[in-house]
């Protein structure tokens, strides 16, 4: 997660509760908890157990609950521990929690007491109304619609696959379950389980009471072997079961002996345990629940037939004679084990509701905790492999192929693909890489969670290269199986990895050019190319100083391509792909819209309706074509960021212009009498600062962040081995472009918007009242030299002239030129002393800001060191004031 969608969750968290905290100390916590090991963090939840444990009203059910749910290997289970661990340690944060329950329980029983005595007045009153109205014509409607319902009801009952087709619907839309018929409930008598027609008393048959104990020993080997094979007997009767995954339990005659009913209730847990199979096996048989459990099923049943072997076995024991019930208990020794295992397992996994890879992590962590039971271990190991065959073979199919073949949605990634043309967006590319495969990690079974992000990738490197249209096949390609060590799969599947991740990296590095790609973006919207953005300029300024409703787009995509064809971009072989865009908002809408996004200020930012106050200047920007799979670097996150960076450079480099046009119509008061250029001193002095401040900005965001950044993502690139490396050493170059010029800070950015707008009011006042100013004073005194002067009017014809609602806001209309001069001198330098105090407060929170060469450009020579140390002294003033007055 990035730091600034963790910044916006917790300031959001932070209004939710209605705290005023800070939350940069908290997005600082967070994320240094977040580097901790899988170890620690282990260690830290047993012991956020016991303290729970030890300060809980009732320490075996809170441990007995909390092992139970481990025991399911239930989601969030750790993490939801440390909450409740913190919870508890923090006494503020406990009473505010308890008084918002207590709050919100007795908002509820009002309202429930408001609805029943509103009910219970309401619905005499409302029946007797109905009743009423009720006619003799009304009767045939309402028996069609009782009859309706009625056919609803009897459809819902004779049903029972209800939720297989709900699992249908949520399942890949080209796949096509067959429906399997409920046996289960529509002929019982067909299972191999018990079956209950009783609810009452249990029906004993004749008491054995009259019978010798040895014919009676006969009698109830007999019964117990019935009992074996889920066959319900006359002595001992199999109760109803409490719920479907709770544990058979038999009622046991009294009239049989004594000493062969303790045997009885001793060999008796294996027909549990075989009806506690058998009911799994029938349920996980059904095709939704996924291929793994079918193929743990199957591994179940061939044990079980070795069961009936052994229990027909016994049946013919007993039938030659000479058998006793004590050599029954000896004979099903072993398979009471082994049974007693499978009953467990099938358990665990029916009430976890487990399912793919949740049932591989279950057995793995069975197999591995009988490792002191040899016989129990490579039973559990039997299970597991089984049960991992189809498991595997996906994953074979995806990391030599990359293709995802899970009808029943068991496999670890998970394949958003968009089958509906109607339903695909914009540009599906660009968000190819992030949305279309996923990993849920609640399938991801156990011994793979260490390799489940390098499957996640081979998997998409692979897919990347079919649809590009190319067929690859991994030449390393071998059959994966499971074992308890991990290293035979987790070679395998670095193998593929390595290839994948080679054969996408060359596609392209070499086939697709994509350095070449990068430097021509650079080129265009980092002003890398010089002449050709002058160019631009020069033909697109009187175009775009229009409004943007004004424009004629043609006309701009026509003078960029001449602009392209007349300058050293001529000799980009991806010219082509640069086209002009007019983006219905300015910079400063569009990069607060995006640091406001998941907060409560994103709906503040909407699309503005009202265009007619935006010129083309503010809402101009290049535009990229990219086509796959480059879009997978350069996609619309990317290009986006290009577009931002490459606004304020454009409007910082247009500000420029204006500045240095006004300082071209100035050189003709090197003509002036002194006590004339007196007058415009403070003028040239003042544009002189502006044009300085603007050009060491633009020197500081191109010379010493854009350059800088370049050279070390291209040092980076080099290294790279697979193209996720390649997409974050791209996204670590933008994000640190973005916040090295200044953009991702709303203050910062907010005041250097403000800066190049009190520059551009300047020039447009300067503009304005030359023609006023000079030529009343000045024409009489040059008289000829003056009008023939070639620079006097360029500056009047190319820029427009500013609106009335601008000169009415920069200057009063009765204010002399003097004056108002000295306003705009006094707005420049408010605002960038307010600047640079911004820039050097970052600077005392943290040394390592490159924008602090901003600050040593700027006040190179103290100029406005004074104003500044006033600043801090004036806050660090109120701020004792502050603490004074709350002491």
């Amino acid at each position: 997660m990035s730091e600034f969608k963790v910044h916006h969750l917790v300031t959001e968290l932070i209004e939710h509760l209605g705290s005023n905290a800070s939350p940069e100390s908290y997005v600082e916590n967070l994320q240094r908890a977040g580097t901790t090991t899988v170890s620690s963090y282990n260690h830290a939840t047993q012991n956020c157990v016991r303290q729970l444990a030890q300060n809980s009203p009732n320490r075996e059910s809170f441990i007995e609950k909390y092992e139970e749910l481990k025991a399911k290997n239930t989601d969030c289970l750790r993490p939801f521990i440390q909450l409740l661990s913190v919870i508890s340690e923090d006494r503020k944060l406990k009473e505010y929690l308890e008084k918002n329950a207590k709050t919100a329980s007795t908002n509820l029983q009002n309202s429930q007491t408001s609805q029943a005595s509103v009910g219970s007045i309401s619905d005499p009153l409302r029946d007797s109304e109905i009743v009423e109205k009720v006619t003799t014509e009304d009767l045939p409607v309402i028996r069609s619609r009782l009859h309706k319902e009625v056919e609803i009801a009897e459809e819902k009952r004779s049903l029972p696959l209800n939720k297989v087709e709900t699992q249908e619907k949520a399942r890949h839309p080209n796949y096509q379950s067959p429906v399997m018929p409920n046996w289960n409930s529509v002929r019982p008598n067909m299972n191999l389980d018990f079956v209950t027609h009783h609810s009452g008393p249990v029906p004993f048959a004749a008491p054995l009471g009259a019978i010798p104990v040895c014919s009676q020993e006969s009698m109830v080997i007999e019964e117990i072997l019935f009992c074996l094979e889920g066959a319900e007997s006359d002595y001992i009767v199999p109760n109803p079961l409490r719920g479907l995954y709770e544990t058979r339990v038999f009622s046991i005659s009294e009239s049989i002996d004594p000493s062969l009913h303790e045997m009885v209730k001793q060999i008796l847990p294996l027909a549990s345990h075989y009806s506690m199979v058998m009911r799994f096996i029938q349920e996980k048989s059904q095709f939704e629940c996924g291929q793994v459990n079918h193929a743990l099923t199957a591994a179940m049943n061939t044990l079980i037939k070795d069961y009936m072997v052994l229990v027909a076995q016994l049946e013919t024991a007993n039938r030659k004679g000479n058998f006793s019930i004590h050599k029954l208990w000896f004979f099903i020794q072993p398979t009471l084990h082994t049974m007693e295992i499978l009953a467990n397992i099938a358990s665990t996994i029916s009430k976890s509701g487990a399912k793919g890879g949740k049932v591989l992590s279950l057995l793995h962590e069975r197999t591995s905790n009988y490792i002191g039971d040899p016989a129990g271990q490579e039973l559990c190991l039997y299970l597991t492999q089984n049960a991992c065959v189809p498991y595997m073979e996906i994953l074979e199919k995806w990391v030599y192929k990359g293709v995802i073949s899970d009808p029943y949605e068991e496999f670890l990634v998970e394949d958003n693909e968009v089958i509906e043309k109607e339903e695909l967006p914009f540009d599906y590319s660009s968000d190819y890489w992030e949305k279309r495969y996923v990993i849920r990690r609640e399938k991801i079974p156990v011994f793979l969670e260490r390799v489940a992000d390098v499957i996640l990738l081979t998997g998409k490197y692979l897919n990347v290269i079919r649809q590009c249209g190319k067929n690859v096949k991994s030449p390393q390609a071998e059959e994966i199986v499971y074992t308890i060590k991990e290293r035979q799969y987790v070679e395998a599947i670095e193998k593929a990895y390595r290839f994948a991740s080679k054969t996408l990296l060359e596609l392209l590095m070499q086939e697709n050019d994509l350095m070449g790609r990068l430097r021509s973006v650079k080129h265009y919207f980092l002003l890398d190319q010089g002449d050709f953005i002058v160019q631009f300029m020069d033909s697109c300024e009187a175009e775009l100083s229009k409004n943007i409703d004004d424009i004629v787009p043609t006309r701009l995509e026509s003078l960029l391509e001449l602009a392209l064809r007349t300058s050293a971009a001529n000799g980009d072989p991806y010219k082509d792909d640069m086209r002009t865009e007019l983006l219905p908002y300015d910079l400063l809408f569009q990069m607060f819209k995006i640091l406001s996004i998941e907060t409560h200020e994103e709906k503040e930012y909407r699309l503005p309706s009202d265009k007619l106050h935006l010129l083309g200047l503010e809402s101009f920007c290049f535009g990229y074509e990219v086509k796959w799979p480059v879009s997978l670097v350069l996609n619309r996150r990317a290009i986006a960021c290009y577009q931002m960076i490459f606004r304020h450079l454009f409007y910082c480099k247009h500000v420029e212009r204006l500045l240095c046009r006004v300082w071209i119509c100035n050189k003709v008061a090197k003509s002036f009498a002194l006590r004339a250029a007196k007058t415009y001193a403070s003028a040239f002095a003042l544009r002189q600062r502006m044009l300085n401040c603007v050009q060491n900005l633009e020197y500081y965001m191109m010379v010493e962040v854009i350059e800088p950044n370049w050279v070390t993502f291209l040092a980076s690139i080099n290294k790279v081995n697979n193209v996720d490396d390649v997409l974050v050493c791209h996204s670590d170059f933008l994000d640190n472009c973005l916040k090295d010029c200044m953009l991702t800070n709303p203050s910062l950015l907010r005041t250097v918007n403000k800066l190049m707008a009190i520059c551009v009011h300047f020039c447009h006042f300067i503009q304005h009242m030359r023609r006023y100013y000079l030529d009343a004073e000045l024409t009489s005194m040059l008289g000829p030299t003056y009008e023939g002067y070639e620079g006097s009017d360029a500056y009047a014809e190319e820029t427009p002239p500013p609106s009335p609602e601008l000169m009415g806001n920069v200057a009063g209309e009765s204010d002399s030129f003097e004056q108002s001069i000295s306003k705009f001198n006094l707005q420049f330098t408010a605002v960038l002393v307010g600047l640079l105090d911004k820039i050097s407060e970052l600077g005392r929170e943290n040394n390592n800001e490159k924008v602090l060469n901003i600050l040593y450009r700027l006040d190179f020579n103290t100029f406005y060191t004074e104003q500044l140390e006033r600043l801090c002294d004036d806050r660090s003033m109120v701020g004792g004031g502050k603490e004074e007055t709350s002491g």
